[in-house]
Formats: C-alpha cells, structure tokens, sequence
C-alpha cells in the first residue's frame, strides 16, 4: 500500500494571522496589534454610522484626508514593540525605583536645606509645569486616537501615559515643597496664574494651545513629537535638571533623569515613524519639512520665552546656553529623521 503520507506530500504547516500568510507564528506584539483599526480606509464611512455624521466626516478630513499618507500602515513597528503589559511591567519598575527615591529624600527632609532663592526659582519655574504637562499629554492622547494604526496608536498612548507619569510626581513633589516653604506653593493659583498671565509662560501657551486645535493627524504628530515635546523635554529634563544640580537640589536632579528616559523612548519611536513614512514616500519629505518649518520656531520660542527664568536661580544658567541646547536637540532628532 502506499502510505497515506509521503514526504513529498505534506502539508506546510501555516500559522493563521491577520498579517497574511507569514508562515510563522506571530508575535505578541503583532497578535495584540495587528489591523485593529478595522475602520481605517472603510467605505463608504469609517465607522457603521450614517456617512455624513460628523465622527465620520471628521475621521476622514483629519486623517483619511491628511496629506502624511502612506499606501499601509500596517507594516510599521514601534522600535520598542511594547504591548500594554509591556509597558506596565516597564513602568512598573521605574515607579518602583522612584517610590524609594521620594521617601529617601522626603524622610530625609531634604527640602528644608533648600537656599529660599532656589525654592522662589521653583515657584516661578517648576510649579506650574502641569499645564504645559497636560496639553502634551492631550495631544498625545488626540494623535493616537486619530492614527491610522494601532502599531501608531499604542506608542502615543504610552507617551500620554508618560505624561501623566511625569505630571503626578511634579505635583506630589510641590506638595512637598509647599509643606515645608509654605502651602502658597501648592495652590492651584500658583500654578494656574503664571501660566495664565505670566509674560514668560505666554509663548508657550500659545504654542501648546494652537497645537491643541491642530487637528489633521499628521500635522499634530509632527508639531508634538518633531518639535514641541522634544523643546520642552530639553528644557525640562536636562536643562532644568542641571539647574536644580547647579543649586544643591539632588532630588529634583534625579527626578528629571528619570523622566528623560521616557523622552529619548518618544523621539526613537518618532523617528522610526518618520523614517517608516519616508522610506514608503519620499514625496512626504516635503510634508513633514513644511510642519516643522511652522512648529519648530514655535517650540523654540516657547523656551526663549522661559529661558530667562533659569538666570535668576541663586547658581544660575544663562538663557542663552537654555536656548541653544533646546535648538541643539531639535536639530540632532531632525537629522536622526532624515530630514
């Protein structure tokens, strides 16, 4: 008898995936990910709703519509290619490692040695921080929302977690400051005044409240990722961070250390983002140069506009290197782009 199965004869053995016949067993990451945007590109509408409603004409003027288009998305990898457990098990961690590093200094009563002119640069510099905070995390959340893939999607939600991540340790660390210089500290008023009629802080107001209102997909990934999160990353995390180290303050240091690894996290992914665009459509050169033309000048004069504030802490640092190291790190991720 002839065998029932030869050699010759057997089947290749196929891994079902959304991804096509990839004749391998998918990842985590892509099974979790893979083509959950089922909406994008839908007709004759996004979403199963009348086609002339508004969710429906909104998704396709900002993102079917906006001119960052390329024929898939779906082949694109987050550099990290972190899942939502991922992610949390990451977090989890460094939370871990800043829990420790804020009892240490707090039981430590470190904010009691603090020079009193440093503390007033906190005031006016540090406090009110959370707005600006905010709307990064709110245009992180929009672009996510809008992406025309969830390979794009997880990586902007992730950085608006970042965010929240960065704005709840300033906001606890305020707290501190306030119960031991003073509760004026920690009101709502300390921060929300400056932020709201402060000569210095209006520039970049103005600059995260126009980007708020940007609401093509592609325009809003650019003028964030490309521009105006990476100034205010620079101005923050290293340039604020050295202040803090020029002036004794080893805590706040460490703290901004901490947060510029979730920072260089956002530009990688960027890059590879723009990078993934380009090498699809080099036509997109063109698009992604025209946004930065208009958000880079912006983003710098967001931090010239604050640039100032770092003269008059007690060790001071001229406005002049702030706004040279911010337009250095523009500079370096838009080389690293390609751009």
């Amino acid at each position: 008898m002839t065998p029932a199965t030869s050699t010759g004869a057997r089947r290749r053995a196929r891994t079902w995936s959304l991804l096509g016949d990839v004749r391998r067993k998918v990842t985590p990451y892509e099974a979790v990910t893979a083509k959950f945007h089922y909406h994008f590109r839908r007709d004759p509408a996004p979403f199963e709703l009348d086609p002339e409603m508004s969710l429906n004409r909104w998704y396709l003027r900002h993102r079917e519509n906006s001119p960052f288009q390329v024929d898939d998305w779906e082949d694109f990898r987050d550099p990290f290619k972190l899942t939502y457990k991922d992610y949390v098990s990451l977090q989890h961690e460094r939370e871990l490692y800043l829990d420790g590093l804020v009892d240490q200094y707090e039981v430590a009563d470190v904010t009691a040695r603090l020079d009193e002119g440093w503390v007033e640069t906190l005031r006016r510099l540090f406090v009110p921080l959370r707005f600006p905070l905010h709307a990064l995390q709110m245009i992180s959340l929009y672009v996510g929302q809008m992406a025309p893939s969830s390979f794009i999607t997880n990586p902007a939600s992730f950085q608006a977690a970042d965010e929240m991540r960065r704005i709840q340790r300033l906001a606890y660390w305020t707290k501190v400051l306030g119960n031991t210089h003073g509760d004026h500290i920690a009101t709502t008023a300390a921060a929300h005044d400056p932020w709201a009629e402060g000569g210095e802080w209006q520039p970049l107001r103005e600059t995260v409240e126009r980007l708020l209102v940007t609401y093509d997909w592609g325009e809003a990934f650019v003028g964030l990722n490309l521009a105006v999160k990476p100034a205010l990353d620079t101005l923050i995390d290293w340039q604020l961070g050295e202040l803090a180290d020029r002036n004794g303050d080893v805590f706040l240091s460490l703290l901004f250390s901490e947060f510029e690894r979730d920072a260089r996290r956002s530009r990688e992914w960027s890059a590879a983002l723009v990078d993934y665009a380009l090498t699809r459509d080099p036509g997109l050169r063109g698009v992604v140069t025209g946004w930065l033309d208009v958000w880079t000048p912006s983003a710098e004069r967001a931090c010239d506009g604050l640039a100032p504030l770092f003269e008059k802490a007690p060790e001071p640092i001229p406005a002049a290197d702030v706004a040279s190291a911010v337009r250095a790190q523009l500079a370096q991720l838009r080389t690293t782009c390609g751009l």
